[in-house]
């Protein structure tokens, strides 16, 4: 009997994710009985049985367990050893898995994006938009090259680079002038209890930036009313400009906004440090190598304040 091949490994895999053939077939588009024929025959190399079909889902059994984790690490390697195969170290192509949290995508993506195209048109770029955990997991799992989110405490496995410091501010739009936040800047920093009167639109419980700032209020034993919750920094934005509500914003984003104006707070939310992320001892391509170069690059040139050191600079 031939040794398995990787179509084997990969049905394998599928049946045992959805733990159904029926749906298995159908993302792999194959018949079902093609999908068990092949499967039987990997137990039949193996001489194991690697699947329980007594119960109404499909079940890995426990040689099936061993053997899929092991079929899971050697494709992540193939996949890699076949990125390495056909990367150019002259950047003429390539491509980059990008995993981001949503604060980057007012003001950090665009900028990148466009030096990375600027600098390596011939690289591609998938960009996503996610929780840091969910970036941490991608990077592990090797379906992300690199990640831009904050520093720890990270998956094990995941090593973070730091790149710059983010400070942070209530915010309000220019047009709402006349709210009591808005007067009280005039005044000076806006005491932390006074938060307690106002309503704010903030991002949902999944983020680390609101977890960020739910850990500055209940630091100050502060409850302001929540009126609105989103999963996108854009529709804060917008909010924001277009009613009363406040808002928390890293500043790098309300300097490039006309309509939002920002309100220092007393004492003022704590900076947290920007990272860079990837899974430890991966490969890495060309074209990463590439970003991050770039992305130090334009750190430096928008001036953005270096990354705290703990010991001699800890946060306030």
């Amino acid at each position: 009997m031939a040794a398995p091949e990787l179509r084997h490994l990969r049905y394998l895999l599928a049946v045992a994710q959805h733990g159904n053939f029926t749906r298995a077939a159908e993302e792999l588009h194959v018949s079902q009985p093609t999908l068990s024929q092949q499967i039987r025959q990997l137990e039949r190399v193996l001489g194991v049985q690697l699947l329980d079909r007594t119960g109404r889902t499909v079940r890995l059994t426990d040689a099936g367990e061993v053997y899929t984790d092991h079929a899971r690490r050697a494709l992540r390697d193939l996949e890699a050893a076949e990125r390495a195969v056909h990367d150019t170290q002259d950047l003429s192509r390539g491509h980059l898995r990008l995993g981001v949290t949503p604060t980057f995508t007012a003001y950090l993506v665009g900028p990148l994006t466009a030096a990375l195209h600027t600098r390596h048109p011939g690289i591609g770029l998938t960009l996503t938009e996610t929780t840091q955990d969910r970036i941490e997991a991608a990077l592990l799992t090797d379906d992300l090259d690199v990640g831009i989110a904050f520093a720890g405490p990270h998956l094990p496995g995941i090593t973070a680079t730091p790149l710059f410091t983010e400070t942070l501010s209530l915010v309000t739009g220019t047009r709402h002038t006349r709210t009591r936040t808005a007067t009280r800047t005039r005044q000076g920093a806006l005491p932390v209890r006074d938060l307690a009167d106002e309503q704010l639109a903030l991002l949902t419980t999944a983020f680390a930036t609101r977890g960020h700032i739910d850990a500055y209020l209940a630091d100050h034993r502060v409850s302001p009313r929540i009126a609105v919750e989103a999963n996108s920094v854009q529709a804060l934005i917008e909010i924001v400009q277009r009613t009363p509500l406040a808002t928390v914003l890293p500043d790098a984003i309300t300097h490039e906004h006309p309509h939002l104006a920002p309100v220092p707070l007393d004492p003022p939310l704590p900076a947290r440090t920007v990272t860079l992320l990837a899974r430890e001892g991966a490969y890495r391509s060309a074209a990463s190598r590439a970003f991050t170069r770039l992305t130090r690059d334009l750190v430096d040139a928008r001036g953005y304040a270096p990354p705290r050191d703990p010991a001699r600079d800890p946060p306030p």
